[in-house]
């Protein structure tokens, strides 16, 4: 650990400017916690490799934590294959693929939303390979051990990361790496960030110790949890950076804060996890868009202000907060077909990760044939916010198409 004041930070150290062949000085790939849905990730940074899009800074929750490590930790050329490998590792449901063979064969909404929950099902009873698997016995029954906090153990996971992902690589600081947890002792949101942090297995493993089925993990005396029980994006920390270069934003989101309302129970057990974690995405761009405003009007007061009152600590401590930087924010989140229920995110079938990661591939692919996205916004329009799924969605629905346009983020 290089200093442990990152833990306490209210705001994210200062990004490093490094070369990103934009117009940008800062490409922040960010990436939220979803569980199985998170092959969705691995299909946008493929198309993003391809379209020669080089992220400079790639901060995650949970699975979003797992997926950024294996991008930070390897070479460009070997990211996309480590991620395959992860993948397919995790459903992998160890028959010899004869489980999807079957569940293949089953098509339509009701039979595909049948399949699906078999699938979870058997998640649930024997686990996921290199990630986690059932305690034994089981920690509510008498014969269990008094101390287990957790339904499964993740032990193996540290295992997997550490064959997949180069940590010696991501503490060079050849690419910024940040990861969200909540210390379980004081509830406070933390972050390990390798701008201060040295970074190993144990800190991704924090980021998704989601309980009470995963254990807290410690970390030099203290323990934590997933960082989705606080915020499900690491939004917030990457915009309090104010390192003053314009910054290209890419959020990857697994959950959609717009959605119908519910039918039946299990639609409003959906619903809730929707809402729970996506809510903060919106809040955060809110909030930044407010802020931003606030910057530019105090700018332009400076420029008009006497130089005594501009050299005031009060004008000067507003100034440093008035970074002129611009910012795009680029929305991508998944939409989940009618079939996935309440246990999509734990729901790790080769097919149904092989439709996640494709459907990450083509939602990349739409987005960026918009060519203003990879454009400096105007002065005055920062941060521009763009959301062209929730468009092609909308129309969708409407049988209207129309062209995407700025959106509030969702």
């Amino acid at each position: 650990m290089r200093d442990g004041s990152t833990h306490n930070r209210a705001t994210a150290p200062p990004e490093t400017a490094r070369p990103c062949a934009t117009a940008f000085g800062s490409i922040a790939l960010l990436l939220q916690g979803g569980g199985a849905l998170g092959a969705y990730q691995a299909g946008v940074y493929e198309r993003l490799l391809e379209a020669g899009i080089e992220p400079t800074w790639v901060a995650g929750i949970s699975i979003g934590a797992i997926n950024s490590a294996i991008i930070a930790g390897n070479p460009r050329e070997d990211r996309v294959a480590k991620l395959r490998s992860f993948w397919e590792t995790v459903s992998n449901a160890g028959d010899g693929g004869t489980s999807d063979y079957w569940t293949g064969l089953l098509t339509g909404d009701a039979l595909r939303g049948w399949a699906n929950q078999m699938a979870a099902g058997r998640v649930l009873s024997h686990g996921v390979p290199g990630f986690f698997k059932p305690r034994m016995p089981p920690p509510y029954l008498p014969l269990a051990n008094r101390g287990a906090t957790s339904y499964y153990d993740t032990s193996m996971l540290e295992g997997t990361l550490n064959n997949l992902v180069d940590f010696d690589r991501i503490n060079s600081g050849e690419m910024r790496l940040s990861v969200g947890a909540v210390n379980v002792r004081t509830g406070n949101f933390a972050y390990f960030d390798n701008a201060i942090d040295t970074i190993a297995a144990r800190h991704i493993m924090a980021s998704g110790a989601l309980p009470p089925g995963f254990d807290a993990v410690e970390i030099d005396g203290e323990h934590y949890w997933d960082g989705g029980l606080v915020s499900n994006t690491p939004l917030d920390w990457v915009l309090s950076a104010h390192s003053g270069l314009d910054t290209l934003v890419l959020q990857v989101d697994l959950w959609s804060a717009s959605g119908e309302l519910p039918r039946d129970l299990t639609e409003v057990a959906v619903r809730m996890k929707e809402v729970q974690f996506s809510s903060r995405t919106r809040a955060a761009t809110d909030k930044f868009r407010k802020m931003a405003e606030l910057r530019t009007a105090f700018n332009e007061l400076l420029a008009q202000m006497p130089a005594a009152l501009a050299a005031t600590p009060q004008a000067r401590l507003l100034a440093e907060a008035s970074d002129e930087a611009v910012y795009n924010i680029v929305q991508l989140v998944y939409r989940s077909p009618n079939y996935e229920g309440q246990s999509k995110d734990f729901e790790f079938s080769r097919r149904t990760m092989n439709e996640h990661w494709r459907s990450g591939y083509d939602d990349a692919a739409l987005t960026l044939s918009h060519p203003q996205i990879m454009a400096l916004p105007p002065a005055g329009q920062s941060p521009a916010i763009y959301d062209f799924l929730t468009s092609r969605h909308a129309s969708a629905a409407t049988n209207t198409l129309k062209e995407p346009s700025h959106e509030p983020a969702r």
